[in-house]
């Protein structure tokens, strides 16, 4: 059975979520809050959110998406910003040269179907980043990536979230 959206606007309640995963393994869950703040540690915030952001874009993510764009706008970033960040390569202009490194590191770490990681990729972020900083971009990536896979195959209904609430 496919997912095929609607025009009728509870088109979210036709589509429920498959199972509470947090509520079935608690302890998955913690392990994971654990390592997502493990991961970000001394990554800049504005930085962090464009990384989940575009993950969550890349795997159809929604409720990561409502969770992360929120959050994003909530600590000031721009709609401006967030709605580019899917054509962020012609958008260039609207980003800094580390965070446009991020973007083209989170899209080569989340579509391994492509190949590997292109060393011109891994390259460019890491004349941006010292070592310890893009060891934890790239569990950042990770850590978002699993979030989306959780999300995605329990399919976790977006638009609850308030920003503060984690």
């Amino acid at each position: 059975m496919t997912n095929t959206p609607t025009s009728d606007s509870n088109a979210a309640s036709e589509i429920p979520p498959r199972m509470a995963w947090v509520d079935l393994i608690p302890n998955v869950f913690k392990d994971l809050l654990r390592l997502d703040a493990s991961a970000r540690s001394g990554l800049d915030h504005t930085l962090l959110e464009l990384v989940k952001i575009r993950a969550s874009q890349i795997n159809h993510c929604a409720f990561c998406l409502d969770i992360h764009s929120k959050d994003a706008l909530a600590s000031g970033e721009s709609v401006e910003r967030i709605i580019q960040l899917s054509a962020w390569e012609e958008s260039r202009h609207f980003y800094t040269e580390r965070e446009l490194a991020a973007l083209e590191l989170t899209e080569a770490v989340t579509v391994l179907t492509d190949g590997f990681v292109p060393d011109e990729v891994y390259n460019r972020a890491a004349a941006l980043f010292d070592e310890k900083e893009l060891a934890h971009l790239i569990a950042s990536i990770v850590v978002v990536n699993a979030w989306n896979r959780f999300g995605v195959s329990t399919r976790k209904t977006p638009g609850g979230y308030t920003p503060g609430q984690h």
